[in-house]
């Protein structure tokens, strides 16, 4: 009998929204719904599983801890892309890295969840309703005529962008090897530069991939381009934004506000400084946790452990050349 460790299980969901039972009598399934952030301690824990379903990037997985994986053959990732697995190292102790496909466009549904919270004060006006409070005590932004920055136009930054043309926003974008082609098939207008756009938008969205060269891209000098009443919103990768030089803005109310799904650390400590500010607006990395996109992780991981039981995996990911 193999074993299978199911990681980051938050919501206790993961056997419950797919079909395991083509894995029955020969994989015995365990779901950790704690994170276990020791990496020690994460060691110990995995050391016995022929086989692990990795949630996303929740846990990294590098050459040290495939070195105290004696028995593992299989790592599945949610996703077709991880950058917290070392696919080399993987690949040097023989374990067979496979992906799944995901939900479209979930991350963009809740960007736009952030804007709009944002712009009206809708969590600051829930809670007044709640609680029996004072009745209309804010004085929301609506979207129309307004400039929102899309910083990156790929597939979520596109949707991004289609939406506020719905909402009749002048739409800007940019990235480092954006086209007018591109802006032109999606209807937008092309920023000369990075700064442009954020001295321009009343919205600033980012959607660009982290790297080595988005890493860092917004840090103090850039959100210093904003304007006072402009809202910068993150669903894509923590340290695509210097969160020092965020916390120092949002705290001086140099920006209006920041809605963000992503954190360098997460989960975020209970007692971050993000966690003070009234003018954020987050939520702890949900762009991608929806019913249909879990339902589609867990019955491919299902359908790639299967592959790989047979000794012809699917969906195989490899370290590029």
């Amino acid at each position: 009998m193999h074993a299978c460790a199911i990681l980051d299980d938050y919501q206790n969901v993961a056997l419950a929204v797919a079909d395991w039972r083509p894995l029955a009598g020969r994989v015995d399934l365990r779901a950790f719904n704690e994170h276990i952030a020791d990496r020690a301690a994460l060691a110990s824990a995995l050391a016995g599983f022929d086989a692990i379903v990795a949630m996303r990037e929740r846990t990294p997985f590098d050459a040290w801890l495939f070195e105290r994986l004696p028995k593992l053959g299989l790592l599945v990732t949610t996703g077709m892309r991880n950058p917290s697995i070392d696919l080399a190292a993987a690949a040097a102790r023989g374990v067979t890295v496979c992906g799944t496909a995901g939900s479209v466009g979930s991350t963009t549904e809740l960007a736009w969840g952030l804007i709009l919270a944002l712009a009206r004060d809708i969590p600051k006006e829930n809670a007044l309703f709640h609680s029996g409070g004072k009745w209309q005590t804010t004085l929301g932004r609506g979207m129309h005529g307004r400039t929102l920055g899309v910083v990156g136009l790929g597939n979520l930054g596109a949707r991004t962008a289609k939406v506020g043309l719905a909402f009749g926003m002048k739409v800007l974008a940019w990235s480092p090897r954006l086209t007018d082609e591109r802006c032109a098939e999606i209807g937008v207008a092309r920023a000369a530069t990075l700064d442009d756009l954020l001295r321009a938008a009343d919205v600033v969205s980012i959607h660009v991939v982290l790297n080595a060269g988005s890493r860092g891209l917004i840090g103090a000098r850039e959100l210093g381009l904003m304007q006072p009443d402009a809202i910068l919103v993150n669903t894509s990768r923590g340290p695509i934004v210097d969160e020092q030089a965020l916390i120092a803005a949002l705290a001086e109310k140099r920006i209006a506000g920041a809605g963000l799904d992503v954190f360098d650390r997460e989960p975020l400590p209970s007692d971050h400084p993000l966690r003070r500010l009234d003018n954020v607006v987050a939520t702890p990395h949900l762009g991608y946790v929806t019913l249909e996109g879990y339902r589609i992780f867990y019955r491919e991981a299902v359908e790639d452990i299967e592959a790989w039981l047979a000794g012809s995996p699917v969906r195989v990911l490899k370290a590029a050349k």
